[in-house]
């Protein structure tokens, strides 16, 4: 099965070549292996076309453009009261990190008359670690790292009382926290921790103020810093 890099990847040479036997061809060359039947191909450049994404998307529920609308309009009602509002919230998120770096292997470009033959090796099940990190607007909280494989409300917990919270003891009662509705997030005992730590004060499923779900672009975690780090960490990567 290809990763999501190596389908990402087959869109672009796609909408380079126009050819899905050039796509296979270039894609056994890169990544040493033999490449999917022409009808994936095809399928993923469908999907990006449709969805600007090549995985399988949430569908959008009925009540979820309702609900981002009240919270962006909620959101902007406290910016006209409170202009700085925006510099209170930390938003936060987790993300996995590849220790091979491998999602970084499809930015790579080898120009020149001839073709040098050079294949790329995918190294596959390779080790990876799952990270949080909070951002404010001048400051990044963490990275931390979980040493646990999964992340369980329990896990999560733990790593809010000892960790993350301390983080913000020298700007209480100023802070709001935020992390989106994902189960892990919502557990009670995670809930009644936020609801003790930040009274009123935070931001996520059943929460003070609800996150609207299935909205990703709206925390600059994942649209912005958790990529930028990704980037980073690989040009630190030894192959």
């Amino acid at each position: 099965m290809a990763s999501i890099e190596q389908k990402a990847q087959c869109v672009v040479w796609f909408h380079e070549t126009k050819s899905r036997i050039n796509v296979q061809r270039a894609f056994r060359c890169c990544y040493g292996c033999n490449p999917l039947d022409t009808k994936s191909i095809k399928r993923w450049y469908e999907k990006f076309k449709e969805t600007g994404s090549v995985t399988d998307l949430p569908d959008l529920q009925p009540n979820d453009c309702p609900r981002r609308a009240k919270f962006a309009i909620e959101i902007l009602n406290r910016i006209d009261v409170e202009n700085d509002y925006l510099n209170r919230i930390c938003f936060s998120d987790e993300s996995i990190f590849h220790v091979s770096g491998m999602v970084n292997r499809h930015n790579v470009r080898i120009w020149g008359s001839e073709n040098p033959h050079v294949s790329a090796h995918l190294q596959r099940d390779s080790p990876k670690v799952n990270v949080w990190c909070g951002l404010m607007h001048n400051k990044v909280i963490g990275p931390f790292f979980f040493t646990e494989k999964s992340i369980t409300a329990n896990v999560y917990l733990d790593l809010l009382r000892l960790f993350i919270a301390p983080q913000f003891d020298e700007f209480q009662p100023w802070t709001m926290f935020q992390h989106d509705g994902s189960r892990r997030h919502w557990g009670s005992l995670v809930r009644d921790f936020l609801d003790e730590t930040f009274p009123d004060r935070w931001i996520g499923r059943d929460g003070p103020t609800p996150w609207p779900p299935r909205s990703p672009d709206i925390t600059p975690l994942d649209f912005f810093l958790l990529g930028l780090h990704q980037g980073q960490s690989l040009c630190h990567t030894n192959y």
